[in-house]
């Protein structure tokens, strides 16, 4: 998965460009001879905020040190933050208040419906996942799954498909 794929749900609830332009003219304000615009790395971190991440968790699923995001953040973000509008310096110190700040704000947006809501509206019931076989082979430290999905249908059969995951070397 590539960085701009990492958070990506965030842009089905934030209006993602205009917070990006916004928060660049911040960033101009705090540091004025930084780089014009977010970097890569401050558009990830916002989006995973937005996803409602604390900095440890967006450092698990990046493979990353926790307190070297969370330093980052500080350095970086929330100053940009402190910057925006009217926003109040004490409530920005913490990650769990940027969303709150942020919706108050106007960034959140109401035309934009999750993939996930879409697809869950689509069936009756929910498809299910079943692991039917998990086998480890220890000379070649493979793991080969099968997974069996049950997905509704409008009539009342269902239809089954078997997939089967393949070969995953562990190194």
């Amino acid at each position: 998965m590539s960085i701009d794929e990492m958070f990506a749900e965030a842009a089905n609830h934030w209006d993602l460009e205009r917070l990006y332009r916004d928060l660049a003219e911040a960033k101009q304000k705090y540091a004025p001879r930084a780089r014009k615009g977010l970097t890569e790395r401050e558009k990830l971190y916002l989006r995973g905020l937005l996803c409602g991440c604390s900095p440890a968790e967006m450092a698990r699923q990046l493979l990353q040190s926790p307190k070297g995001v969370e330093v980052y953040v500080c350095k970086t973000l929330y100053q940009y933050f402190k910057r925006m509008g009217d926003a109040p310096n004490e409530k920005v110190g913490n990650w769990r208040n940027i969303n709150n700040l942020l919706e108050d704000a106007g960034y959140k947006s109401k035309t934009k419906s999750s993939v996930k809501s879409k697809f869950s509206s689509s069936f009756t019931t929910d498809p299910s996942v079943k692991i039917v076989n998990i086998n480890f082979d220890q000379n070649t430290g493979t793991f080969d799954i099968n997974i069996r999905v049950s997905l509704p249908s409008d009539s009342e059969s269902q239809r089954r498909e078997d997939m089967a995951d393949g070969d995953r070397t562990i190194n």
